[in-house]
């Protein structure tokens, strides 16, 4: 007798839309965050190893998002230096689509990202904030379902 294991695990929200091949996704219900639901607006992804293995594997999540249906920016806020306008074009990303956001006087990054997703001209906001309390991602998740977005906090290590 073969056992079947599945292996299938529930995908990411901010996923969903290019799986199921999906133009635009619903709103999220403004009750999410105060029920403790915030995965629904904020998703984290933590990518360890060299650190050009970790921009080969972030190429494709990225390419999928500045390529979003949705007429709104991908933002990158506050991305690390390897992140430059050539590696942005050999990856094959939709540069028009892309707003690179940098803090600036005493602003933090994790400040920047809530503005920039509260004022919902972003369909994704991409930040890179280490270590990442729950705090902060209520805080993103909030500021996300403020904005109808969804907060992407990449770890690199």
């Amino acid at each position: 007798m073969q056992m079947q294991q599945s292996f299938e695990r529930p995908q990411l929200p901010l996923f969903d839309a290019f799986l199921a091949g999906a133009s635009s996704e619903q709103p999220l219900a403004p009750d999410n965050i105060a029920n403790g639901e915030d995965d629904q607006a904020f998703s984290e992804l933590a990518l360890r190893g060299a650190a050009g293995h970790c921009l080969h594997l972030l190429a494709p999540i990225l390419r999928e998002l500045s390529q979003n249906q949705d007429a709104r920016w991908l933002t990158l806020v506050a991305p690390p230096a390897s992140l430059t306008q050539s590696w942005l074009r050999e990856a094959g990303l939709n540069r028009e689509r892309i707003l690179l956001l940098q803090p600036r006087h005493g602003q933090s990054a994790l400040e920047l990202a809530e503005e920039a997703l509260k004022l919902g001209r972003s369909h994704t906001v991409i930040s890179w904030l280490h270590p990442v309390e729950r705090s902060t991602r209520q805080r993103l998740a909030q500021a996300a379902n403020t904005g109808s977005a969804q907060s992407l906090n990449i770890s690199l290590g």
